[in-house]
C-alpha cells in the first residue's frame, strides 16, 4: 500500500509541473501572438488604402509621393514598437499562390529570412508555404509557429488592410522578435526539470516516512496547479506538513506571482504600444493634441472624488487614455472636416467605439473597463451610441469618461468651432444632467472644477 501511495504522489508532483509547464509555455507564446495581432489590426487601420493603390508596382515605385507616406507611416509603427524587426505591405496577383510587395520601408535591405531577398514594389513573393499569411485577405492572422534567422526568433503576423467600400486590397505585415518568449520557455523548462526532481525526491523520502502526512499537502499542490493551469495566477497554495514540502509550496507561490507579474507587464506594453499609436493619430491635429491624456486625467481625477479604490482609478486612467483608439480606422479627411458630415460618415464615427473594444478584445481586458471604450458615447437618456444604453445599464466608468470627454472637447479647439470658456462649459454640463450625463457623476465633476478655482 505504501509503495501505491508513492507512486501516486511522484505522478502527482510530475502532473503538476508538466501542466505547470505547457501553461507557461502556452502563455508567454500567446501573449506573444496577441500582442502582434493587436499591431497588425491598428497598423492596417491606420494604413490608407487608396493611395497604397497608387503605388506603381515597379522598382520605380520607391520614389513616388504615395510610396513615400506610406513608408512614413510604416516606420511610426516601427518606431512606436521596437520589438518589430520588419513590416511591409503587400497584394495579390493574378498568379494563385503569388503575392507581390507594395511598400517596405528598407527594400534595400538584405532578408536573413529564407522568405525573401528583395522587395521593392512589384517584387514577387510565393505565399504557398504561409498558410497563415495567405488567410490574412480574410482576417488578420499570426504565425503559429516560431520562426528562426540569423538575428534570433521571430513570429509574423498579417491583417487585411480595407479600402472604403469595405473591400481588402492589401496586407500588413509585421515580423516581430520573439527571443524572449524562446528563452523564457527554455529557463521556466530548467526550472520546470529541477522542480520536478526535487519533488520525486521530496515524495519518495516523506513517502516512506509519514505517507499520511504528505498525501494533503501534495493535493493541494495540484490543486495549485490547475488553478494555475485556467489562469487564475493569483491562486496562492498553503500547503502544511514538513518543512520540505513549505519549501515546494513557497517555489511554486513564487512561480505564479512571477507569472502573474509578466502578465501585467505584457499588458502593461500593450497600453503604451496603443498609446503610441493614439498619440501619433492625435498629433497630427492641432486641435485635439492631448486630448486623450486629458481625458485620462480628468477621469481619474473625478473617480478620485466619488470614491473608487486605488487599483480601479489605476485601470481607468489607463483605458481613458486609449478610449479613441477605434479612431484609427476613420480617415484623416473626416475627423477634421469642418464641414457637416454626411450619413456615410456620421455612421463612420459612431461605429468607432465598436471597432476600439475589437481591437482590444485580445487583451483579456478587465470587462468593466473594455465597456469604458464601447459605451464612453452613451448618454444618460439613452439617446447615445453605440447600444443607446440608458441610465443604470451603462457601465460608472464609461460614464465617467463620456463626462471628461465632453467637457475637453467642449473646451478645445476644433476645426469646425472654438473652444468654450469654462463657465461656458460648466454650464454645459449642468445643462445636460440628466439628460447626456449620469447625475452623480456631474456632481462630482463640478465639484472637481469648483475647487479648481479656489
Amino acid at each position: 500500500m505504501t509503495l501505491v501511495l508513492i507512486a501516486a504522489m511522484i505522478f502527482s508532483v510530475a502532473m503538476s509541473n508538466f501542466l505547470i509547464y505547457e501553461y507557461v509555455s502556452a502563455s508567454r507564446f500567446n501573449e506573444l501572438r496577441n500582442r502582434l495581432m493587436i499591431i497588425t489590426q491598428t497598423g492596417a487601420l491606420a494604413l490608407d488604402a487608396d493611395m497604397l493603390k497608387r503605388v506603381p508596382l515597379n522598382r520605380e515605385g520607391i520614389n513616388t509621393d504615395e510610396f513615400r507616406i506610406i513608408s512614413g507611416k510604416l516606420k511610426e509603427i516601427k518606431k512606436a514598437n521596437p520589438r518589430i524587426k520588419y513590416i511591409y505591405t503587400m497584394a495579390r496577383t493574378g498568379q494563385k499562390g503569388i503575392w507581390q510587395f507594395i511598400v517596405d520601408p528598407n527594400p534595400t535591405m538584405q532578408r536573413a529570412m529564407p522568405k525573401w531577398r528583395t522587395s521593392y514594389p512589384g517584387d514577387k513573393y510565393d505565399v504557398s508555404g504561409f498558410p497563415e499569411m495567405r488567410q490574412a485577405f480574410s482576417g488578420p492572422s499570426v504565425d503559429k509557429e516560431l520562426s528562426a534567422d540569423d538575428w534570433g526568433m521571430a513570429l509574423s503576423g498579417y491583417a487585411p488592410i480595407y479600402d472604403e467600400e469595405g473591400e481588402p486590397v492589401a496586407i500588413l505585415g509585421v515580423d516581430v522578435a520573439a527571443d524572449e518568449v524562446y528563452l523564457t520557455q527554455r529557463e521556466v523548462h530548467k526550472r520546470i526539470l529541477f522542480i520536478l526532481l526535487s519533488g520525486i525526491i521530496v515524495s519518495l523520502a516523506l513517502g516512506m516516512l509519514i505517507s499520511k502526512r504528505i498525501t494533503r499537502p501534495v493535493g493541494e499542490l495540484v490543486e495549485g496547479t490547475r488553478r494555475i493551469a485556467k489562469g487564475d495566477l493569483r491562486y496562492e497554495v498553503k500547503a502544511s506538513g514538513s518543512d520540505e514540502i513549505r519549501e515546494l509550496a513557497k517555489s511554486f507561490n513564487q512561480m505564479a506571482k512571477g507569472l502573474a507579474e509578466s502578465r501585467q507587464k505584457s499588458l502593461d506594453y500593450f497600453y503604451r504600444v496603443v498609446e503610441s499609436l493614439v498619440r501619433a493619430i492625435e498629433a497630427k491635429d492641432a486641435y485635439t493634441k492631448g486630448h486623450s491624456e486629458r481625458v485620462a486625467d480628468y477621469a481619474a481625477r473625478i473617480a478620485l472624488k466619488m470614491g473608487f479604490p486605488d487599483e480601479k482609478i489605476m485601470l481607468l486612467r489607463e483605458i481613458a487614455s486609449i478610449h479613441d483608439i477605434g479612431k484609427l480606422g476613420i480617415s484623416d479627411n473626416i475627423l477634421n472636416k469642418k464641414e457637416k458630415l454626411s450619413d456615410e460618415e456620421m455612421d463612420l464615427i459612431r461605429a468607432h467605439p465598436v471597432t476600439g473594444e475589437e481591437i482590444l478584445k485580445p487583451l483579456r481586458i478587465n470587462k468593466e473597463m473594455l465597456a469604458v471604450v464601447r459605451s464612453h458615447h452613451e448618454r444618460h437618456d439613452a439617446s447615445g451610441y453605440p447600444d443607446k444604453l440608458s441610465a443604470h445599464n451603462i457601465n460608472i466608468f464609461a460614464a465617467i469618461v463620456s463626462a471628461a470627454d465632453a467637457y475637453d472637447a467642449m473646451t478645445s479647439h476644433r476645426a469646425y468651432r472654438k473652444a468654450l470658456g469654462k463657465e461656458e462649459a460648466v454650464a454645459e454640463l449642468k445643462k445636460n444632467i440628466g439628460t447626456q450625463f449620469n447625475p452623480k457623476v456631474a456632481d462630482a465633476f463640478l465639484e472637481l472644477l469648483e475647487e479648481q478655482e479656489r
